[in-house]
């Protein structure tokens, strides 16, 4: 018993067409609305090029692929055409050369210079005049160099030898009415055209002889194209009687009936093909869609298998196509489109989902590279060749993930400065040896040392670190640098403050932070009271309350900001053992008693009512000796004793005693 395949077994089912960022399209390109069914766009591995608007003439933008954002308006052209351009196309065996065919009857064939335009390009390298009307096709041959094949509205189809700027071969006889597209066989023996009259023909160049014709392929009236597979069959995209869109295969030998015939929808935009001869897949792009689907080719029924389809939102008013060169095959890219809005260029990327990162054998095999087999003086006596085919092996560059890894792994062993055999380096050893030999009392220092010598280590490493980024890690090197100046700061900051606390504990508090605030107060309170506005404060003060002194609030204030700054209670040794010895001596220093404090309140208590008032204290100590009778004299008399020493030995100040 036989079963049937349910699903049939390809490697491009699951292929899945995704936009690229709005940050790698290009905005602001100004495509150009000449009604004519062309694709207005073409693209190689370097550049991009589009036929853009343009006035008092035709003209068409080149841009870098690496140019994406906003144009600028005023960006260079290439605008040597007097009318507008129709079609243009890339030489496939020099990626700086691109051909170009406008409605002033000429096509022109234009160098690029190797980094893009820098001005405006006026100039071709070779203009090629023998068309009597429009020129709408130009396409170059697949293997011969500097071979070119233009066809226009004058039903021409003209090959051009672009070296020499002659004309190779004229076929005028071949096409009784408008051509619609032209597409050159994998070798270039051949060529296939579409014709307005819905005839495809088969057609040898270098004879001028019709190989094959099928008249009304595609029955409808509107614009059909035709092109050739790897394996010779012919594709073509047209309409039907009914207007529906169709898909068709046929086989050159048998061109009677299509080999499958495939009914799309009934929209009216022309169907663009796009091809890819190494994995037989079709791209079908229709002018105003917003869709593009793809087929696979294969050689069992029913031939044309469909894929998929990617949808977006904006119809795509023209298409280009990167040859299979210009792909990124880590990523299982098969193909990428530049698909054209009104004003803006969006690259699409059709991926094959792999789980691995590896190299895909089965993808990419070998396919045409930039290197032309025959010379056209070769191909013209005669010769075919196949195209010189390249590995796309050599082109493959490992995923992103392990770049990164690589590249983190090369800057960090980079940032380490370099070191003598015999030296140590800054910042890891030095404050380490310093810390194990230092005394126990010192730990504290050690401590200030060690984020002083690390951030003198950053310090001396950061211009190793800056120096080792290269143009590829600018982003990496920033926030490196970033980090490591942060660190200095907090490394240099720690130090900062370990080191003002060794010095306040060393200094016995005399820098510590609350005792030099209270000196720089009391400082600034002295400059206040001493200026005019000061001594205006303390008039007005006095005259309130004449019973407070402000500079007796003064004194007692300055006493307790010494009391704060340490005080009697730190004073040196020495001036301790004086202070105890005038107290154990009193007749040595009469005026000096055991508490002048006491004593100057006492006698201010006892001064009310004008008179002289003597603490007893005082009498008993001053009875027995001859200075404090001279003392009571002078005082009886009028005169006032001035008894300074005990205050200044208490450290109270000056003590007035008055009549």
């Amino acid at each position: 018993m036989s079963f049937r395949k349910v699903v049939r077994q390809s490697k491009f089912r699951h292929v899945f067409g995704q936009p690229v960022k709005n940050d790698q399209c290009y905005e602001d390109i100004r495509v150009s609305r000449v009604t004519w069914d062309s694709t207005f766009c073409a693209v190689n591995p370097k550049f991009l090029a589009v036929i853009v608007e343009a006035s008092g003439g035709g003209a068409f933008l080149v841009l870098p692929l690496s140019k994406t954002g906003r144009i600028d308006k005023a960006y260079p052209t290439v605008c040597g055409h007097t009318g507008p351009v129709l079609d243009i196309d890339w030489c496939p065996h020099n990626d700086e050369v691109i051909a170009s065919g406008s409605e002033d009857c000429t096509v022109m064939v234009w160098q690029i210079p190797e980094n893009g335009l820098v001005s405006p390009l006026t100039e071709p390298v070779v203009v090629l005049e023998g068309h009597t009307k429009r020129v709408g096709i130009v396409t170059w041959h697949p293997t011969a160099r500097n071979v070119l094949l233009s066809a226009g509205c004058d039903n021409v189809v003209l090959i051009w030898n672009v070296g020499t700027a002659e004309e190779l071969y004229r076929l005028d006889s071949l096409h009784p009415d408008l051509i619609y597209n032209v597409s050159w066989n994998h070798n270039g023996s051949l060529f296939c055209s579409a014709c307005k009259d819905k005839s495809v023909r088969i057609i040898d160049p270098r004879r001028g002889t019709l190989v094959a014709e099928r008249e009304k392929a595609q029955e409808g009236a509107r614009p059909m194209r035709a092109i050739f597979l790897a394996d010779g069959k012919v594709f073509t995209t047209g309409f039907s009687r009914m207007s529906e869109r169709q898909l068709a295969l046929w086989d050159p030998a048998n061109l009677e009936e299509p080999m499958a015939l495939q009914e799309l929808d009934s929209s009216n935009g022309a169907l663009l093909p796009f091809y890819d001869p190494d994995t037989s897949v079709v791209y079908v792009c229709g002018k105003g869609d917003s869709s593009i689907r793809y087929f696979e080719i294969t050689d069992e029924s029913p031939y044309i298998h469909f894929l998929n389809t990617f949808t977006s939102k904006e119809p795509q008013r023209g298409m280009g196509s990167m040859p299979k060169r210009g792909l990124e095959v880590s990523k299982c890219e098969i193909a990428r489109f530049y698909k054209l809005h009104e004003r803006k260029c969006e690259p699409i990327v059709m991926t094959v989902p792999r789980k691995s990162d590896l190299f895909q054998d089965d993808l990419y095999p070998d396919t045409a590279g930039p290197e032309a087999a025959l010379e056209a003086e070769e191909w013209v006596s005669g010769r075919d060749a196949d195209p010189i085919l390249i590995s796309l092996r050599e082109a493959y560059v490992p995923s992103k993930h392990r770049d990164l890894k690589v590249s983190r792994r090369n800057v960090l062993s980079d940032s380490r400065p370099a070191v003598a055999p015999g030296s140590t380096r800054p910042g890891a050893s030095t404050p380490a040896a310093s810390t194990n030999t230092a005394a126990p009392g010192s730990s504290l220092a050690g401590a200030g040392d060690l984020p002083c010598a690390l951030g003198l280590g950053t310090l001396l490493a950061l211009p190793g670190v800056l120096g080792s980024g290269g143009a590829k890690d600018t982003v990496g090197s920033s926030s490196v640098t970033v980090v490591l100046l942060l660190l200095l700061l907090l490394l240099l900051a720690t130090g900062l403050a370990l080191a003002w606390c060794r010095l306040s504990r060393d200094s016995g508090g005399y820098y510590h932070p609350a005792r030099l605030g209270a000196a720089l107060w009391g400082r600034t309170r002295r400059l206040l009271w001493a200026s005019p506005p000061g001594r205006w404060l303390r008039a007005r003060a006095e005259l309130e309350s004449p019973e407070e002194d402000p500079e007796r609030q003064e004194d007692e204030q300055d006493e307790e900001d010494y009391s704060l700054d340490g005080g009697p209670q730190k004073a040196e040794p020495q001036e301790e053992e004086q202070r105890c010895g005038e107290q154990h001596s009193p007749q040595h220093s009469p005026q000096h008693g055991p508490e002048p404090a006491q004593e100057a309140r006492e006698g201010d208590a006892g001064d009310t009512e004008g008179g002289l008032s003597l603490g007893s204290k005082e009498l008993r100590g001053s009875a027995g000796s001859s200075e404090a009778l001279l003392s009571d004299l002078h005082a009886f008399a009028g005169s006032a004793a001035w008894d300074d020493s005990a205050g200044a030995a208490g450290g109270k100040g000056l003590h007035v005693t008055a009549l």
